[in-house]
């Protein structure tokens, strides 16, 4: 039996197509917000939701995770890190930082490669 191969355009994860989806989701939620603890939960669940959804749109054959914090604007600053164990030629991630004046924003999208 022959094994199933992707084509060559999609074997690995293309992280600027990523990035691009969810900035336009961040700018989408936050865009104009000033900091406000009582919206977080629904920023947050808004902007994950709206990035996986558009991800899944794409019709690639990944599993996705997304990540999202928001937290206030402060002088000690905001620090994350992640680290995976996977195969770099099909899976990957990538990084969204955004800020303005009131808060930062953080969002991760983890991509798992679907092998069938």
């Amino acid at each position: 039996m022959e094994e199933y191969q992707r084509p060559c355009d999609e074997i690995a994860f293309n992280a600027d197509e990523a990035q691009n989806i969810v900035k336009e989701c961040v700018d989408g939620v936050l865009g104009g917000e000033d900091y406000n603890q009582d919206n977080i939960n629904q920023w947050t669940a808004s902007i994950v939701e709206q990035s996986l959804a558009h991800l899944v749109k794409l019709g690639k054959a990944y599993k996705y995770i997304v990540t999202c914090a928001v937290v206030q604007r402060s002088a000690y600053g905001f620090h994350t890190a992640s680290s995976c164990f996977w195969d770099t030629t099909s899976d990957g991630t990538c990084t969204v930082r955004w800020e303005n004046r009131t808060m930062n924003c953080i969002v991760n999208v983890f991509a798992i490669a679907i092998v069938l």
